[in-house]
């Protein structure tokens, strides 16, 4: 490296510092990307209205990334290229999964009934629907306080997302997968977040190694350089595009997608889902690994049609909430469009 490129990364890295932004391991010193922008936003505590039940959002920078994982790396699937330049604006992501704790207020108690109707633009959070009595035990006795939801449906994520901005007037929703991507490297170009050993992973992720065949309770390992927990391993996450193996590959790997999402068009499945769970190994874990839905999920379901909120063989599936600072048009007013009649 000579003398004046080596000015220039010890600035850039100057202005992460200043920024408030820890330097990122597999920071691309002398590529073009990751392109990390100023963080504008202040990190915030919501609480729940009518309960003591607060969730934190962490205030995440936009920034420019390349998508997907490079063809050497260990354990990369066929669905994860080809890389292509992303281009994400700034939002507020949830420094845990969504636990139980979080989505009882909308639910227990109180479940919803067998129709799945409700006003296009609900004025109250009570109009919007919930889910209808579960099977089984919905947590399968893997723990409730502190422990993030599992065995939930795409549907009854987005809806919970839709009763929580109604509930709060903060329009908050489930991450794309190029957003979800973006705050999950948080700034590093390596496999996993904290770099390329997978033997670190234990430090940073609940995985098949270390978590006992169960889920753990959020916040129990270290955070990403973002400061988000969990982002590896625990439970997988929901994302809100449909999963389509090869859509990366209408990407333009030459010129810059701005904010792609794969919008669903209410089918049952399949939906993207991010990060690996506690039943995985490392590959899984890693910060471009895509995990698709399907049927399976709901084997043991024995109703017909079977449950729109409820997956009855997915004790591994989770989810974890955005906000955007200046929404996208094409995710404005982004709603569930699946009801029983579903296939």
């Amino acid at each position: 490296m000579n003398a004046v490129v080596k000015i220039t990364v010890l600035a850039a890295l100057a202005m992460l510092a200043f920024w408030g932004l820890r330097p990122a391991q597999g920071y691309q010193e002398e590529g073009k990307y990751p392109i990390v922008e100023k963080v504008a936003e202040k990190s915030y505590t919501e609480t729940i209205g009518g309960t003591k039940v607060s969730f934190d959002m962490v205030a995440i920078p936009g920034g420019t990334y390349l998508m997907g994982s490079p063809k050497g790396e260990a354990g990369r699937k066929d669905d994860e290229g080809p890389q292509h330049p992303v281009k994400i604006e700034a939002l507020w992501v949830g420094k845990y999964e969504v636990t139980w704790d979080e989505f009882d207020t909308y639910w227990r108690g109180r479940p919803g009934k067998k129709e799945d109707k409700e006003p296009e633009m609900p004025k109250d959070a009570d109009a919007v629907t919930r889910p209808t009595p579960p099977y089984a035990d919905e947590t399968f006795g893997l723990g409730r306080e502190g422990q993030p939801v599992i065995c939930i449906t795409h549907h009854t994520a987005m809806q919970y997302c839709r009763w929580l901005s109604v509930k709060t007037g903060k329009v908050y929703r489930l991450p794309t997968e190029a957003e979800w991507e973006w705050f999950a490297r948080a700034g590093t170009t390596t496999a996993y977040s904290f770099g390329d050993d997978a033997s670190k992973l234990g430090d940073y992720a609940w995985f098949a190694d270390n978590s006992n065949d169960k889920p753990q309770k959020v916040g129990k390992k270290k955070p990403n350089p973002w400061g988000l927990y969990d982002v590896h391993g625990n439970v997988v996450e929901w994302c809100v595009d449909a999963y389509e193996k090869e859509v990366y590959g209408k990407a333009d790997a030459g010129k810059l997608t701005i904010r792609p999402v794969n919008k669903p068009k209410g089918e049952r499945w399949p939906h993207v889902a991010r990060g690996g769970s506690y039943f995985d190994m490392g590959g899984p874990c890693r910060s471009a690994a895509r995990t698709s839905s399907s049927r399976d999920w709901s084997q043991l379901d024995p109703n017909r049609p079977q449950s729109i909120w409820w997956h009855t063989s997915a004790e591994q599936v989770g989810f974890r909430i955005v906000r955007a600072v200046s929404e996208q048009e094409d995710l404005k007013g982004i709603r569930s469009l699946m009801t029983r009649d579903s296939k």
